[in-house]
């Protein structure tokens, strides 16, 4: 039987993005306001329509320079200055997603050490960074912000707490806990990374004996900083491991 096309449903695919850093010692995630409908003037994660001529990870990477001004970088390549760490994170295909016709969103997760206001662009009326955990309580999110009382816009705060998750976890067992921290940073500068993704306050001393002492995580760059004041803190670098062995567990709250 003779392959028909036009036999099978039309979708769209789009990209969307949950795009991650620490900011003021608190998990924050990128928000952007719709300037077009459907939902406009509602917040929702940055993303667009994938182009017929670009695989995934392009058009994530071209989305989120286009609406935000940051540069991401995959897995596989080499870390560029104040550039996103960038992963797929995984697909979301209900038929009432999107009320413009059938869409199916392949999510990705950006993760990037603590960064400037972002910029606006393509469809997004304003774009911002904002506690993770203010824009996935509904009764909360944006409380500073009177215009804004509806949630994320389409399943964007599923997503988005997907992302988070796909964080916390994945900071137990590798290094991506650095993709937050500038190219050179203190044990303690890596510390408030992982209490504010995972929301906890951890014990300095053992903090600091665990990630020492786990082969291939940091790796010490002879230099000091006072940029915390008090006294010069080592300053260190990813030492290159992507399995940490033994995992920093998450402490239970």
């Amino acid at each position: 039987m003779p392959y028909d096309p036009s036999a099978f449903p039309h979708f769209a695919v789009t990209v969307d993005l949950v795009v991650l850093t620490v900011r003021r010692h608190a998990l924050c995630a990128l928000a952007v306001r719709r300037g077009e409908p459907p939902y406009p003037g509602r917040w929702a994660l940055p993303g667009g329509f994938v182009r017929a001529d670009e695989d995934l990870a392009a058009a994530a990477a071209r989305e989120l320079e286009e609406e935000t001004g940051l540069r991401a970088h995959a897995p596989s390549q080499p870390a560029l200055p104040n550039a996103a760490h960038l992963e797929q994170l995984a697909t979301y295909g209900d038929p009432q997603r999107d009320p413009r016709m059938r869409v199916v969103s392949v999510a990705h997760l950006a993760l990037a050490p603590d960064l400037p206001a972002p910029r606006a662009g393509g469809d997004a009326h304003s774009v911002r960074w904002a506690p993770v955990d203010d824009l996935l309580d509904q009764d909360t999110a944006f409380r500073h912000d009177a215009e804004v009382s509806a949630p994320l816009a389409f399943d964007h705060a599923r997503i988005l707490a997907d992302g988070v998750e796909r964080a916390r976890s994945k900071i137990e067992y590798s290094s991506l806990a650095t993709a937050f921290c500038p190219q050179e940073f203190t044990v303690g500068e890596l510390r408030r990374v992982y209490e504010a993704v995972w929301g906890v306050a951890l014990d300095p001393r053992n903090f600091h004996r665990k990630v020492t002492g786990t082969p291939g995580f940091l790796v010490p760059t002879g230099g000091t900083t006072t940029r915390q004041g008090g006294r010069p803190a080592q300053l260190f670098r990813a030492g290159g491991a992507t399995v940490l062995n033994p995992p920093m567990l998450r402490p239970e709250v």
